[in-house]
């Protein structure tokens, strides 16, 4: 092997880890050569498939905008509270954690958890409902968070062209939703594009659906999501005077614990040890693989999450800028309509999302799908300077 050919050496080593990754993962998970693209790509990189992906993902402008998205609680003067860019790092880290000792692909796991928030609007889940309707209203389906991180990835960036990121990664994204309780996952395969694309017009169609990942690294990353904030939200609810620790449930306290810590690892450790997953050289059959938790842990933190939902997430202080959000919302996408409806392009948006748009596959977007697209691709701290400039009240930092 010539020394002046670098890229001989590189792609030497890159059939090395492919290799690699067939010796050490179990026969049900995902190896990197088995990545399809919806695009053909023709020059040859030394990254591995999912590698690539979340290569991608991180350098998107849409992963940038993170930094500045409500996970629970906006508007809080207070550095130490969750924000949405810190929560995808945790499912990150969290469900690589529980990939690598169940013998899964890391690099599609971290492909999945780093892009599987990327299409949440501002203000977090309030923002999605209000943004849900506002589409309902003008003759769009309602909105979702995981189907706009698919059309952020897919389609809207790079000026329309997207990342042409692999099934399997965008699957993950697609059906990552840790709202939903699951006791276990069995992944339930798909074959191509064309099968994506119908599970997600599926989606678009009832939001309630329920969909299952085509992978077991998407199940695991779904579970991660659920862990990664459980715990989290309850110490920033503390943190801010929401709730007291000895508030937890006793039983959960008794059986998950009653800190962020000691509820991710218990999470864990019981997710690892009561998942089936066929070893690494063993023969297996793929309905027989399967993600979940024991009973005793699955209904401590389904009992978790409801007490979440009940002093947390529904806390009067949590929703006391919701009011003033709405309009903010309802106003600033009517004003954004008027001025893509006139031409107008003095709404100042960022090129990527509206101005560049005319010369990309996406030029026939209407209006209100642009106006859409638009808003949810906005950080908070946008949100509001766009807002106050089309005349609403906005909400103080508190």
């Amino acid at each position: 092997m010539s020394e002046s050919d670098p890229h001989a050496v590189l792609f030497a080593i890159l059939d090395d880890l492919n290799q690699e990754e067939q010796r050490r993962l179990s026969p049900a998970a995902s190896l990197s050569v088995q990545a399809k693209r919806r695009t053909t790509e023709t020059r040859r990189g030394h990254r591995q498939a999912y590698a690539l992906d979340a290569d991608r993902i991180l350098h998107s402008r849409a992963y940038t905008r993170y930094i500045d998205k409500t996970q629970v609680f906006c508007l809080i003067a207070n550095d130490h509270i969750t924000h949405r860019v810190l929560h995808v790092q945790l499912v990150s880290r969290i469900a690589r954690t529980i990939g690598r000792f169940l013998h899964l692909n890391e690099d599609l796991i971290e492909a999945i958890a780093l892009g599987h928030d990327i299409g949440h609007p501002p203000f977090g889940h309030d923002g999605e409902h209000f943004l849900a309707t506002l589409c309902t209203k003008h003759g769009l389906p309602p909105f979702q968070h995981n189907i706009q991180s698919i059309r952020f990835l897919d389609q809207l960036e790079r000026k329309g062209q997207g990342w042409n990121l692999s099934l399997q990664t965008l699957d993950g994204i697609l059906c990552h939703d840790g709202e939903l309780h699951a006791h276990q996952l069995t992944p339930l395969p798909i074959d191509d594009f064309t099968d994506f694309d119908r599970k997600m017009a599926a989606k678009q169609a009832d939001p309630s659906l329920n969909l299952c990942p085509a992978t077991l690294e998407g199940c695991v990353v779904r579970m991660a999501d659920t862990i990664a904030y459980i715990g989290r939200d309850i110490e920033d609810a503390i943190t801010l005077g929401l709730i007291q620790r000895t508030d937890i449930p006793e039983p959960c306290r008794q059986t998950l614990g009653e800190g962020n810590g000691s509820i991710v690892y218990t999470l864990v450790t019981d997710l690892i040890t009561n998942s089936k997953i066929a070893a690494p050289g063993a023969q297996h059959n793929i309905a027989s693989n399967h993600i979940g938790f024991s009973n005793e842990i699955a209904d401590a933190l389904q009992e978790l999450k409801q007490f979440n939902y009940t002093h947390i997430y529904l806390h009067p202080q949590t929703k006391s800028s919701m009011p003033l959000i709405q309009k903010c919302y309802e106003t600033l996408f009517e004003a954004c309509l008027g001025c893509l409806e006139k031409n107008d392009t003095d709404i100042s948006p960022p090129a990527d999302l509206l101005i560049a748009m005319t010369d990309s596959p996406l030029a026939n977007q209407t209006p209100a799908t642009m106006a859409r697209d638009y808003i949810a691709g906005m950080t908070d701290d946008f949100f509001l300077k766009q807002a106050k400039a089309a005349g609403c009240t906005v909400p103080e930092k508190r």
